[in-house]
């Protein structure tokens, strides 16, 4: 990116870092400003000259007092937000001006670079249409607990980001920039005196409203104002229309639904987050319905309509009043339903169906009388939002372990006098479970419930079943297992469903998490479509999930990606074999550990025919906010799974050699051994994680309402892939994203230099790999990760694990640019690079007060100051490395 582009982000941060510097003054005071800006001058000079400024920070951080290091945590943490939002307005505005970030793999190709690329390769427009007609983008949000900002400060920023909008416009007059600066420097001031940190842990409602929140404030928004521009590309590259109220794109979500180890997450818990998702749909649509009355005034209408209205001067205000009428009884008898109330009476809607047949009646006698442009105005809109959101706004996902599954079978043949489920061979429960679902009898009735056998988490498992069976099947998507293993697994949820009377069941979808689960991937789904009654239910399609975080906490990043892309291949095989559709779904997180990357870069990498028109994708805790926060950034992410999507249909990337394969299973084997050698069998690591990261602190955060760890105690393979990565990450050392890579880097460049080189330059998965670790290493930084070590442990065999450490990543680093053959990281890159460099400055010091407040606060039992210092620190950092999780 040249200069010229890059000016007005260095113009929005130095605003930013002014109006923050007058907040402080007029605040703290004059002499806390010349502390916080002593401390930023020390670490932009040595950040200049290449130096990690310890020496001179710890001076300068020493004296202060507990108050003062709390305030200067805040003052550098707020900037780091503000950053955020300078960079983030700034791709707003190179979007709006069409312009891109050469080499910057956080941007995209757009929909008119892939229609103009298949249209050099020779791709019928007629063929693009078609796979566009059937394309299916799911994406799920998540509320795993990396989001570390609280919704009343997003909203201050959000603000903040609209002022900056304003103030960019070429019309903006100097007394309007005068206007519009006093507001932002209101905005800060606000910011400033609220509280950064949240003080209790929100519920899985709250989640599922946050959830809610993201969708009334941007993505209802995003839909509608995507397609359109979606809709202008394809007419540009002269694709036939398609259906007007098409859209690719749904939501569905985990908030509310996703149970796994999460003992906040009951029957109650998501009946609730049901109703409230309807009433929120209710309540949008409604909205939507008011402005369409008060436009829809004309009285020229089709035969068709008039024979429902009858005669009148306002046809459509007179059917759209009713539409009125219904959304607001559905309304009130979702909020009766939530508040345990008693429902009133009153027609509902009950299905999308019933509400898209009058939209639909009044859009088709638009077109018929001449006035489609107005059809073609906020009902087109209300059609899309109703085809990508129901009346449901969400579909909800349940996940759920599969020994919880196994646990209630077992109780059920134990109260049956069958035997024990959990000691039959997987044969033995595959017959009892063929069996039963294929019976016409009920399995049990109320007896059991009333039993011993009916434990209170046997009765959750059915209870959730029941919620099920009373909501139907459209506001509720998978019934993901996580530890997916057996065929069993899949046909135990398909039996629970049954016996709780669920007409329309939800698809069952195996998770496939751990390194040994991926690799029997293929064995698994093999055994259930060897079975005839499995087949003839999943003709219409199947859905796999793959799991990002769980594989990589097991076999570290690059074995990880492997096996998840082998598993990919040998299920897309079968599946074809069989003639069932397979979606895939991807289970990623934010961070390159967890299967984070830029959207065309992750579906390019995958294995070809792997994607097929389909896919589903979670998107997790602070990226929902990053990518579509904001309705044109929402719009923009939004285009970006269609274009990729498209493109990996229809130009997937070539089979790998076979070369290829050979090296990365030698890559791969020596990277899992290198990874494994530390992870489990370095006696020294979990101490050292609990010691010198703030694994420990993290429990403090009242990031999410899901517990840490699966349960309590034990060692690494208790805790959640989450705060696993989050630890690593708030020290800069990044482990989990390059652990055992650099060894297996190193060995195949001794033993195949040329092989790795082709593979880098001509292999999108490989590339891939290589990208993101590019990325992740840059981020990393050796003497950080010192400085945490020195201050919080003088045992010798901590310090043994930590020189080792940071040995295998200087060699990881070694290892990548030979590769490369780049002197630098991100020399390619130069827009993540200056974006890294900015923030550096900032995330220095409160590396080192987080060090330093943790082994303060580790000497004393409680320190309410101290505590919320540290807090501030976490979600500073957090802020600074923006993913974190």
């Amino acid at each position: 990116m040249d200069q010229d582009q890059n000016a007005p982000l260095r113009e929005d941060v130095r605003l930013l870092g002014e109006e923050l510097g007058s907040v402080l003054r007029g605040q703290a005071g004059e002499a806390l400003f010349d502390t916080v800006e002593t401390i930023r001058q020390v670490a932009v000079e040595s950040r200049g000259q290449g130096e990690m400024p310890v020496g001179k920070l710890r001076e300068l951080l020493d004296p202060l007092d507990d108050e003062t290091l709390l305030e200067v945590a805040r003052a550098f943490s707020q900037f780091l937000n503000l950053a955020n939002i300078a960079e983030l307005r700034h791709r707003e505005r190179l979007r709006r001006q069409h312009e891109r970030f050469p080499g910057d793999p956080d941007t995209d190709r757009g929909l008119r670079q892939v229609l103009e690329e298949l249209k050099k390769s020779n791709v019928a427009p007629e063929q693009v249409r078609q796979v566009l007609a059937d394309l299916s983008v799911e994406l799920v949000l998540t509320a795993h607990p990396t989001e570390v900002t609280r919704r009343t400060l997003i909203r201050k920023y959000d603000q903040m980001a609209d002022l900056l909008t304003g103030l960019d416009r070429p019309d903006c007059t100097p007394e309007e920039a005068e206007r519009l600066r006093r507001l932002l420097r209101e905005q800060m001031l606000s910011a400033w005196c609220t509280d950064e940190i949240r003080r209790e842990r929100p519920t899985p409602v709250d989640e599922a409203k946050w959830g809610f929140a993201t969708i009334e404030q941007s993505l209802w928004q995003a839909i509608p104002q995507g397609m359109r521009e979606i809709e202008d590309e394809l007419a540009l590259a002269g694709i036939e229309p398609l259906p007007a109220d098409w859209v690719p794109i749904r939501f569905a979500s985990w908030m509310g639904g996703d149970r796994d180890g999460n003992p906040n997450v009951t029957a109650k818990v998501t009946r609730r987050v049901l109703n409230l998702a309807r009433w929120m749909a209710a309540d949008l649509y409604l909205r939507d319905v008011e402005n369409l009355l008060a436009d829809l005034s004309m009285h020229r209408a089709s035969e068709e309509l008039l024979a429902h209205t009858g005669p009148s001067h306002e046809p459509y205000r007179l059917l759209l009043r009713a539409v009125r009428d219904r959304l607001r009884n559905t309304r009130e008898l979702m909020e009766a339903r939530v508040n345990g109330a008693a429902e009133p009476k009153g027609e509902v809607y009950t299905s999308s169906d019933e509400l898209y047949e009058p939209l639909s009646l009044i859009d088709r006698s638009l077109r018929e009388v001449g006035l489609a442009a107005i059809a073609g105005g906020q009902l087109k809109d209300t059609l899309r939002r109703l085809n990508g959101f129901g009346i449901t706004l969400l579909k909800l996902d349940i996940r759920q372990e599969s020994t919880r599954h196994a646990t209630a079978i077992d109780a059920v043949t134990r109260f049956l006098d069958l035997g024990s489920y959990a000691e039959w061979g997987e044969k033995v429960k595959q017959k009892f479970l063929l069996e039963e679902l294929e019976s016409r009898r009920p399995l049990i009735n109320g007896a059991f419930y009333q039993s011993e056998f009916c434990t209170d988490e046997v009765r959750e498992v059915l209870d959730t079943c029941k919620v099920i069976a009373e909501q139907g099947s459209e506001g509720l998507g998978a019934y993901v297992i996580s530890m997916a293993r057996t065929s069993s697994d899949v046909l135990a949820v398909m039996l629970l469903q049954k016996i709780a009377g669920v007409r329309e069941p939800m698809r069952v979808v195996p998770l496939f998490e751990t390194l040994d689960d991926l690799n029997n991937a293929f064995d698994t789904m093999h055994a259930l479509l060897e079975i005839p009654f499995y087949r003839e239910r999943v003709k219409a399609g199947q859905e796999v999930m793959i799991g990002y975080s769980d594989s990589a906490k097991d076999a570290g990043f690059l074995g990880a990606a492997w096996a998840q892309f082998r598993a990919q291949e040998a299920l897309t095989r079968i599946f074809k074999e069989h003639g069932i559709p397979l979606t895939l779904f991807h289970g990623r997180g934010g961070s390159i550990s967890r299967g984070g990357s830029p959207t065309r870069m992750a579906l390019m990498s995958q294995p070809p025919g792997s994607v097929a028109g389909r896919i589903r994708v979670t998107e997790q805790g602070e990226m929902i906010r990053f990518k579509y926060g904001r309705p044109s950034v929402a719009a923009y992410n939004l285009e970006q799974y269609i274009a990729a999507t498209l493109e990996a249909t229809l130009l997937p990337p070539a089979e790998p050699r076979p070369e290829w394969r050979a090296e990365m299973d030698r890559l791969t084997q020596a990277s899992v051994g290198a990874y494994r050698e530390v992870v489990r069998d370095d006696p020294a690591l979990v101490s050292y994680l609990r010691t010198v990261t703030p694994e420990t602190e993290l429990s403090r955060l009242a990031l999410g309402s899901r517990p840490a760890r699966r349960k309590p105690g034990g060692g690494v393979e208790t805790l959640r892939a989450i705060p696993w990565v989050f630890a690593w990450t708030q020290m800069r050392l990044m482990l989990p994203a390059w652990l055992g890579t650099g060894a297996a880097l190193e060995t195949g460049l001794e033993n195949a230099p040329d092989t790795l080189r082709t593979m880098s330059e001509q292999w999108p998965f490989f590339q891939t790999v290589v990208d993101m670790l590019e990325m992740v290493l840059a981020k990393s930084d050796t003497r950080v990760a010192l400085w945490y070590e020195e201050r919080l442990t003088d045992d010798p065999e901590l310090q043994r694990l930590g020189v080792e450490l940071r040995s295998r990543l200087d060699r990881t680093v070694a290892a990548l640019s030979e590769l490369t053959g780049r002197e630098s990281l991100l020399d390619n890159n130069p827009v993540m690079r200056w974006s890294i460099r900015v923030r550096d400055p900032y995330t220095d010091p409160l590396h080192l007060l987080q060090a330093e407040l943790m082994a303060r606060l580790r000497t004393r039992e409680e320190d309410p100051v101290l505590e919320s210092a540290l807090m501030v620190t976490i979600a500073g950092i957090a802020a600074g490395m923006r993913n974190t999780g």
